[in-house]
């Protein structure tokens, strides 16, 4: 008997050693055996397997306590609710902030227009900040910019909701050609700026300093800090030296911020902007007139434009442009009309790619169009040739069948040289001057010289004489001219020579003007009369 009793106590003892021993297939056992042993008796959540502490265990103290943040249980009730949400950036106080807080809260209209026109495009943004994990704030930078107006163009040509100058959108990858300019393009320039925006704030590691970069470029942003470090001060947004107009850029923004978080407190009504998507994107197969791209969309044709605001040519080629943006209830419209539709081509418009130089009139005579038309819908000046390879929009006929190609969408230019006209002048004979030095001497034909004059082609003048000839004139508004009054009776040409200085030649009043083939002629040009014209702003 007490030897059974010893052969049980071992095996019990054996037993709970197992019982106490963790192996590897024991850990991995099953989420449905963790979530029965768990007592929950239904299937885990989860299919993470259970960790159990080791060692032995001992209370919690305060030191290791960590702050949970708490997760809102309710969706943001509008657009304006989840942009205060997701503010980050820290606040900036001063004067300058009040007292763009009143200027905007001074102008209801003003914020009014502003909000509505948003409506169209803050949803994207937010999604796009939210997703990049930046500050919402900054979904609130293009009513600093340009209002929130996609065709906004400033007087230094930067253009778009978020002003994107040409040079900066062509860093970041946005198209600029004659069919379409992506700085204006819903989808394109909000990648763009927020891509920019990352940039300067790794750059800075502020946003505040990111902003004034934004806003004066990097390099500005930078030497200034440079500066401030040298002389021992801070360098700090508030402390920097920069234009007025970058004083001013963070306290708008700030402003608008404080009144987007706390409307009441500056008597304020903010736009009901759901929560909701405004634009679905659709792809483009065909090209496709945008008026007929409106109509089949059933939407008003301004309100396309404003969701597809890049494009700015009358038809939209789907090599260039493979998306357009359509209000969330019309993107099906859209394509059920358009796998419908059946009476004649998609697009009216192609483009045509200029063989050789010529003139306006004769383009618009090989592609059927009036020379005003052409001008017009190509934004041709006055006086210029239209150089070869350029590209022009211009009626597709019923025989086109394939649509505008790629290469043409995406690299399709438009260049001009002036137009080369003769103007009748004359010059003073100098001693032993003859029919053919007169026409060496000014690049013409001996026998031009010679019928102008109604002499023989070896008739010598008498020094003094006055030579009637023909000279080029270039149409060059910007061009440079020569300083000095002109005689009251004449204009002054002043023709470029090559080797040496300009020779002046006097023009007489009442001059015949022939068009003549652009050549490799100098340029000429009037001098205005009283001196040297004043600078035009470019």
């Amino acid at each position: 008997m007490k030897f059974i009793a010893a052969v049980c106590l071992a095996g019990s003892l054996l037993l709970a050693g197992c019982a106490g021993t963790t192996t590897p297939s024991s850990s991995s056992s099953s989420p449905q055996t963790a979530a029965t042993a768990g007592g929950t008796g239904s299937k885990a959540s989860s299919s993470a397997a259970p960790v159990y502490p080791g060692g032995t265990l001992t209370p919690i103290t305060s030191s290791e306590a960590r702050s949970q943040s708490v997760v809102t249980l309710a969706p943001p009730t509008d657009m304006w609710d989840r942009i205060r949400r997701g503010f980050k950036m820290p606040n900036l106080e001063s004067d300058l902030v009040r007292d763009r807080e009143q200027w905007y809260a001074s102008r209801p209209d003003y914020i009014q227009r502003m909000t509505e026109r948003s409506n169209k495009y803050i949803f994207h943004i937010v999604e796009e900040l939210e997703r990049r994990n930046m500050p919402t704030e900054l979904a609130l930078l293009p009513y600093i910019e340009s209002a929130f107006n996609p065709q906004a163009i400033s007087s230094a040509r930067a253009a778009g909701m978020w002003q994107f100058m040409p040079a900066t959108g062509t860093d970041f990858d946005l198209k600029q050609n004659i069919f379409r300019d992506d700085r204006r393009d819903v989808l394109a320039s909000t990648r763009a700026a927020l891509d920019y925006l990352q940039k300067l704030y790794g750059m800075f590691g502020d946003w505040q300093l990111a902003l004034a970069a934004y806003n004066w470029g990097e390099g500005s942003v930078s030497r200034a800090i440079a500066k401030n470090q040298r002389l021992g001060l801070p360098t700090t947004y508030s402390d920097l030296s920069m234009p007025a107009e970058t004083r001013l850029y963070v306290p708008k923004l700030q402003a608008v911020k404080n009144i987007v978080a706390n409307p009441q407190a500056f008597n304020t009504d903010l736009p009901l902007i759901a929560n909701h998507p405004y634009f679905q994107t659709v792809t483009l197969t065909r090209d496709l007139d945008v008026e007929l791209a409106a109509k089949l969309a059933d939407v008003r044709l301004e309100d396309f434009r404003a969701l597809n605001p890049a494009a700015h040519k009358p038809v939209l080629l789907a090599a260039g442009t493979p998306q357009i943006l359509l209000p969330w209830d019309n993107a099906a419209v859209f394509q059920r009309n358009f796998d419908a539709y059946s009476q004649g081509q998609y697009a009216s418009w192609t483009a045509w790619v200029v063989p050789n130089t010529m003139t306006v009139a004769d383009a618009a005579q090989r592609s059927g169009m009036s020379e005003t038309d052409l001008r017009a819908l190509n934004s041709i000046p006055p006086r210029m040739l239209i150089k070869a390879g350029s590209t022009l929009i211009v009626p597709r006929g019923a025989r086109v069948k394939e649509d505008v190609t790629a290469l043409v969408a995406d690299s399709g230019h438009l260049s001009f040289q002036p137009e080369i006209v003769n103007r009748r002048t004359t010059v003073k004979a100098g001693r032993n001057d003859s029919v053919a030095s007169i026409a060496h001497r000014y690049k013409l034909k001996p026998d031009s010289v010679a019928e102008w004059n109604d002499v023989k082609l070896n008739h010598s003048f008498k020094r003094g004489y006055s030579v009637v000839v023909y000279l080029p004139v270039r149409a060059a508004p910007q061009a440079r001219v020569g300083s000095g009054a002109a005689p009251a009776h004449a204009a002054v040409a002043v023709v470029g020579k090559r080797g040496g200085g300009p020779v002046k030649a006097v023009a007489a009043r009442g001059g015949n003007i022939v068009k003549t083939p652009a050549g490799k002629q100098q340029q000429v040009v009037r001098e205005k009369r009283g001196g040297t014209p004043s600078k035009k702003k470019r």
